[in-house]
């Protein structure tokens, strides 16, 4: 191995089935620091919105922009920190990530204008690509053979999708506390202590000890006979299709809500539920997935989430008919983040795994970026019908699409 490339793990059993300790210290430390990424990086920002507005003489609009720049970065560099990740593994990547995204939480706190605000996100967007899920997933998949890997994907993002539930009434007080930027400055630190410690001396590279990892030309070879095929482009499809969905509802929910009369506390209580539901979708389908085929499984909840949403309008104006709709969309709401690698890894193995999930995340995460600001625009042009109509259809392109996918 050459000095470049990150150590393997000591402790790997013939065949390289590594040891179960290890393993478990790797699901633990990415889940501590996917918390915390999240809480930092992403969800922290909607409480800083407002008094960084005030603050640099700014619209709401205008600050949101940089939210939305640092996820369309995030989705061009996807491919290349996919490439990296299969060929060297997630260790000093992830390192180099949990340090730059560190520095640019601790820059945000003195920016003083919007370009220098918009240049500390786009050096926040690297960051994320380079730390978040997409790179935990890819160490992960790496790491754990079969359904091992499923409980261990499980176990990450039933903890890590607390983060928002942690962060924002905990950035909402220190920002109470000590102003909008010394507060980035104690999660900066938070993030910093816990994150960067973690990647470099816990995560490590498996050795299988039964053949010889894939070279850069044998990755490459996957890729390309992948991104050729039909099934491929129905992956992309279907998340990125139905990762708009999500960000749609995640973004507009609570709006919509109180425009079908509802009181602002119901509207946030119902919306703060698919957060909740989110975890209950995932221990399902990973339940179901010993018996059924994964694919399936998401379909069907897809349409559910689209049937959900097409209601709304409909049912949505009693209590119990938006409980009902929220809580058939919510149990959508967090499972592409387990049902994808599972489906890759499934038809492509785990070789080029991080090079493919790369490849979808340009196209669904930037959907997740620009779709939300489609809608408002639709809603603003025709109403917000119009917009659960468009989100509905949708989820039923993202079902549809995995059939297609299972049938192939």
């Amino acid at each position: 191995m050459s000095s470049t490339t990150e150590t393997a793990a000591p402790g790997t059993r013939g065949g390289g089935q590594p040891r179960s300790g290890h393993g478990r210290r790797i699901v633990a430390a990415l889940a501590v620091t996917q918390t915390i990424g999240y809480g930092v990086l992403y969800y922290a920002f909607s409480v800083f919105l407002a008094p960084m507005a005030r603050d640099l003489h700014a619209t709401n609009a205008q600050i949101a922009a940089a939210l939305t720049l640092s996820i369309l970065i995030a989705a061009l560099c996807a491919p290349l920190v996919g490439r990296r990740l299969d060929a060297r593994g997630g260790r000093g990547l992830m390192t180099a990530g949990s340090i730059l995204g560190t520095a640019a939480v601790l820059a945000w706190s003195r920016v003083e204008s919007l370009w220098q605000l918009y240049a500390v996100f786009a050096a926040m967007g690297i960051a994320c690509a380079m730390v978040l899920y997409e790179s935990a997933f890819a160490v992960i998949v790496s790491w754990f053979d079969g359904p091992v890997r499923a409980g261990a994907l499980l176990a990450l993002t039933v903890v890590a999708g607390f983060a928002s539930s942690i962060f924002l009434p905990l950035t909402g007080l220190l920002v109470e506390w000590y102003g909008w930027r010394q507060a980035l400055v104690v999660l900066a630190l938070i993030y910093g202590v816990a994150a960067i410690p973690l990647h470099a001396l816990v995560l490590r590279r498996r050795i299988h000890t039964k053949h010889e990892p894939a070279t850069a030309e044998q990755r490459a070879g996957i890729v390309k006979s992948a991104t050729r095929r039909r099934p491929f482009w129905l992956l992309v499809l279907a998340f990125t299709a139905n990762g708009g969905a999500a960000a749609v509802m995640a973004v507009l929910l609570i709006t919509y809500l109180i425009h079908l009369g509802h009181s602002p506390v119901l509207a946030a209580t119902l919306a703060g539920l698919l957060g909740v539901l989110s975890v209950t979708g995932r221990l399902l389908t990973t339940g179901l997935q010993r018996r059924l085929p994964a694919a399936l499984i998401a379909a069907a909840i897809f349409a559910l989430q689209g049937v959900s949403v097409l209601l709304l309008p409909l049912v949505g104006h009693t209590v119990q008919g938006a409980i009902g709709c929220v809580l058939g969309f919510g149990l959508g709401f967090g499972i592409a983040s387990i049902t994808l690698p599972h489906l890759l890894v499934g038809r492509y193995g785990t070789a080029a795994y991080a090079s493919l999930s790369g490849r979808i995340a340009a196209f669904s995460v930037t959907d997740k970026a620009l779709a939300p600001l489609g809608a408002v625009a639709l809603a603003q042009a025709v109403g917000y019908v119009w917009v659960m109509g468009a989100v509905a259809a949708a989820c039923m392109i993202a079902a549809l699409a995995l059939v297609a996918y299972h049938r192939v």
